[in-house]
């Protein structure tokens, strides 16, 4: 199949884009890597009358440090760009351990961290590592700009708080800690397809104790989701054998993963617990 025709327009300005947006009748889609939406142009699943070209637009670019020392990331950040980005590494390493996870080359080198939050597809990676990071998310609209954060971001399935015409603009991300520890995994049939789940954490140990866990899954329901009776049960604990089976344990109030065509809900779940016990292990263990 080939896409139905449309119309396009490159803007030199955020201003311009959301105004194209504007005067298109909703009947416009912003694109910048196109790494999801021009197979669903070509399979008719969207058929955009405009597109309207944000990949060159000056204002959603950057990596830098905030003046509060936190990370802000510009939407047009590429996967590679995480994968690779010293500033990334340093101040934001969930993303940068979830960035190889996330299909193949080709796709990396196109695809950008802004499309793939605004997607908000369950089981990509960025999403999640967003919300473990806590993130707060900046969209402008014909409003002016406001700040999302990534808790209250993802809604339903491929559903975002961001209204109709609002653009993704940047990603602003508390710097990384002394004492923070950071781990990345997920399970797949094969390297490169969608994971059957996968896991970010992030643990505060400034003294050899978890102060804060913070962890998030991907692919185990509709969106993003944090454990939080698994943080609480790694809460106060030196990240022993039996907080992390506390940990395990306690998914089974995080999780509620549904039957699909490809796994029973109840072995996404157990497939969960085994990756958290894989990834606090190896935290564990790390000097």
């Amino acid at each position: 199949m080939k896409a139905q025709a449309f119309s396009y327009v490159r803007p030199a300005t955020i201003a311009q884009a959301l105004d194209a947006f504007a005067g298109a009748d909703g009947a416009a889609t912003y694109i910048a890597g196109g790494q999801s939406l021009v197979p669903a142009m070509a399979l008719r699943l969207q058929a955009p009358e405009l597109l309207i070209d944000i990949a060159h637009l000056a204002e959603l670019r950057g990596i830098a440090l905030d003046e509060d020392g936190g990370l802000r990331l510009g939407a047009l950040t590429r996967h590679a760009e995480a994968h690779d980005d010293p500033l990334i590494a340093a101040h934001a390493p969930l993303l940068a351990l979830a960035a190889p996870f996330v299909a193949h080359p080709a796709i990396r080198n196109r695809g950008t961290l802004g499309g793939s939050v605004a997607l908000a597809d369950p089981a990509s990676e960025f999403p999640a590592m967003m919300l473990a990071l806590g993130a707060t998310i900046e969209v402008a609209g014909p409003e002016g700009t406001r700040r999302i954060a990534a808790e209250d971001f993802f809604q339903d399935l491929y559903q975002t708080t961001m209204e109709p015409g609002e653009l993704l603009v940047a990603f602003h991300i508390p710097a990384a800690r002394p004492g923070d520890r950071c781990v990345f995994d997920e399970l797949a049939r094969r390297r490169g397809d969608y994971a059957l789940v996968g896991c970010g954490v992030k643990l505060a140990m400034p003294a050899g104790t978890v102060d804060e866990a913070r962890i998030a899954f991907l692919a185990v329901g509709p969106i993003p989701t944090r454990a939080r009776n698994a943080e609480d049960a790694l809460a106060g604990t030196r990240l022993d054998a039996e907080g992390i089976r506390a940990a395990q344990a306690a998914l089974g109030a995080d999780l509620d993963p549904q039957d699909d065509d490809q796994v029973p809900g109840a072995m996404r779940l157990h497939l969960a617990r085994v990756l958290l016990g894989r990834l606090l292990g190896r935290l564990a263990s790390a000097p």
